[in-house]
């Protein structure tokens, strides 16, 4: 078995070394520098034996990746100490048995003990056996381990017993570990919800658990909250950030009588809501329903390792069943305990163990080994727009100003009233004041007015900043030429933020998405191996367009609603193409979930992240 481990732990240390050193591309090699970085000191020619043997070690006992699932979920804690705890308790077991083993040549009355101690330390082996027979596999390694077992201690043979069911044990949880279970619970759309939340009752805000809200409920919903229910505005106007949701990019203003979805976000103003559906009923809700509903396509397929075994189990059967009469029952255990391909077993999830560990090294963090597989099978990748091609943070595009004002005058403006402001739009103001150098005043005094905008005074003019409708309430006149300039924002779909000086309207900047710096490059290196691509978004045809022909993107779905994701992605699976899904928000998880490869990055939403095979912990698209 040592022998094992070392082959195996330099075979994936050499060829990791090759891959480094091969020939590709210069734009995918260019990517594969800024992902990955320097490759561990050694090469090919000079093999540093402290390299491969921390591998197998790291590779065991997987910190890398546990600190990365720990950097998505802080929650995951928890469940990883109880599973170092059980790993104890099994080595603990281990030495019990086969110390009470060594015993029976003393005490005989140790024999039973140690036999029972033997069972209970290969249970996992039985109840891996019961699932295969579920599934209609009857003749397998754990099977063959198990009569193996029976065969040691019907003849006497309990210290190797108590070895092999260690060993055994030891290679079952490995295995285990590595076919994610389909019955697990994969997302909880409602983990962000704060455990408390206000309800207005007789006109007194009253704090109640968050589970217990019914439809009929008034849920009050401040600056920064997430919206915990589906429901009507019953009082207040807001701006709600649903991106994650609905994948429009830009923020939507609500006001009395407007519709808003749970899991979305008040980026600005204060509303009452009036519950229409909640908890497991919510649109939101349903998404996570159907998604952990849905076949997934790796329930069907067998671990390699598992395969090659087992086909020559029927062999291995054959020349036992002839070696019993002829040779008796020890040399049949033998016969049986050398079954050709057994090591497979174990070396197929002790190879992905150690390719997990080397990729969390660079931030790569893959939850199901069998990607390996599949991932290069992919000719077509499927990108959600909205927070996976753009960022959170627009860009300030065009200014326009009105009556004698500059651009300068009313960027400076804008940016000092948003000044101390944490949202996205703030950000981009300030950012565009970075790069053009100008200095902020300071004001003298600021109000957040509940709502679209801020107000502020400085230099003795009263500044507001916000929304047409914010302007429109200070009484401040948007004469007819901004209509022009409002519909274009209309049909491309960016928003527009209005500053005004005392009561003018002094000019209107616009605020575009912000495509990733390195989407471009990514999305050419991709077309570069053959990669056929696609945008898929619920934002409106003709930004989605744009974005396409700026990217080089041939093909794009645009308003497409997000339970119909993952129809598209269905759609190209049945015209045999293999479809890699890179997606980011809540609307994109069940065309995640459908994808034979789905990938999301670090900033995700909970539910794409948990949902994704692969989660690029940089945030970024390099390491595609």
């Amino acid at each position: 078995m040592l022998v094992s481990l070392l082959l195996l732990g330099g075979g994936a240390t050499v060829l990791w070394h090759q891959i480094q050193h091969q020939k590709k591309p210069a734009q995918t090699k260019k990517f594969t520098q800024r992902c990955l970085g320097s490759a561990p000191s050694g090469s090919v020619s000079s093999f540093d034996l402290s390299w491969l043997l921390k591998d197998i070690r790291n590779a065991m006992k997987a910190d890398g990746r546990e600190q990365l699932q720990l950097d998505i979920d802080p929650k995951r804690k928890a469940l990883m100490e109880q599973a170092r705890q059980q790993a104890r308790r099994h080595l603990l077991w281990s030495v019990t048995a086969i110390g009470l083993i060594l015993l029976r040549n003393i005490y005989p009355i140790f024999t039973l003990a140690g036999t029972l101690a033997v069972l209970y330390l290969s249970r996992t082996m039985f109840f891996l056996i019961w699932n295969d027979f579920r599934r209609g596999h009857y003749l397998s390694l754990y099977l063959l381990g198990i009569v193996m077992l029976l065969g040691m201690i019907a003849t006497g043979n309990l210290v190797l017993a108590a070895l092999g069911g260690v060993i055994g044990s030891f290679f079952a949880e490995v295995i285990n570990r590595m076919e994610e279970a389909s019955q697990q619970q994969l997302i909880n759309v409602f983990a962000e919800h704060p455990k408390r939340i206000w309800l207005l009752r007789d006109g007194v805000e009253v704090e109640v658990d968050f589970h217990t809200i019914a439809p009929g409920d008034e849920v009050v919903v401040n600056t920064g909250e997430v919206i915990p229910a589906d429901g009507r505005i019953k009082i207040g106007e807001g701006q709600v950030d649903q991106h994650l949701f609905t994948g429009e990019s830009r923020p939507v203003e609500k006001t009395t009588g407007d519709l808003v979805f749970a899991s979305t976000l008040l980026l600005s103003g204060r509303l009452v809501v009036a519950v229409e559906q909640a908890g497991n009923a919510t649109v939101a809700a349903k998404i996570g329903k159907v998604l952990n509903q849905t076949q997934n396509y790796k329930d069907t397929l067998m671990n390699r390792g598992r395969k090659i075994s087992d086909s020559w189990l029927p062999v291995n059967l054959g020349i036992t069943a002839i070696t019993l009469p002829v040779l008796g029952s020890q040399a049949a255990l033998t016969t049986m305990f050398s079954n050709l391909g057994s090591t497979m077993s174990a070396t197929g999830p002790l190879t992905v163990l150690s390719y997990l560990q080397i990729l969390s090294r660079h931030s790569i963090l893959i939850k199901d080994g069998r990607v390996f597989e599949t991932l290069r099978e992919v000719n077509t990748i499927v990108f959600d727009k909205t927070g996976t091609l753009t960022l959170e943070q627009p860009t300030v595009g065009a200014i326009h100003v009105l009556d004698g004002f500059d651009e300068k005058t009313v960027l400076r403006y804008a940016a000092a009233a948003e000044y101390r402001q944490p949202h996205p739009i703030a950000k981009a103001i300030l950012a565009k004041v970075a790069s053009e150098q100008l200095d902020l005043p300071q004001p003298d005094e600021a109000s957040y007015e509940v709502g679209y905008g801020i107000r502020v005074t400085m230099e003795g003019q009263e500044i507001r900043v916000g929304s047409a409708r914010f302007m429109e309430q200070a009484g401040i006149d948007v004469p007819d030429t901004v209509h022009a300039i409002w519909r274009q924002a209309e049909v491309e779909s960016y928003s527009l933020i209005y500053v005004g000086v005392n009561k003018q309207l002094a000019g209107i900047l616009e605020m575009h998405p912000t495509i990733r710096s390195e989407a471009a490059e990514v999305i050419q290196a991709m077309k570069q191996r053959g990669m056929t691509l696609y945008i898929i978004s619920g934002d409106h045809e003709g930004p989605t367009r744009r974005m396409a022909e700026m990217l080089g993107i041939d093909h794009y779905f645009a308003e497409v609603l997000p339970e119909n994701k993952a129809d598209l992605v269905k759609q190209l699976r049945e015209e045999g193409r293999f479809v890699c899904f890179v997606g980011d928000g809540i609307n994109d998880t069940i065309a995640l979930k459908s994808a034979q490869v789905s990938i999301s990055l670090k900033g995700a939403s909970s539910a794409a992240t948990d949902t994704a095979q692969i989660v690029f912990m940089d945030g970024t698209l390099n390491c595609l």
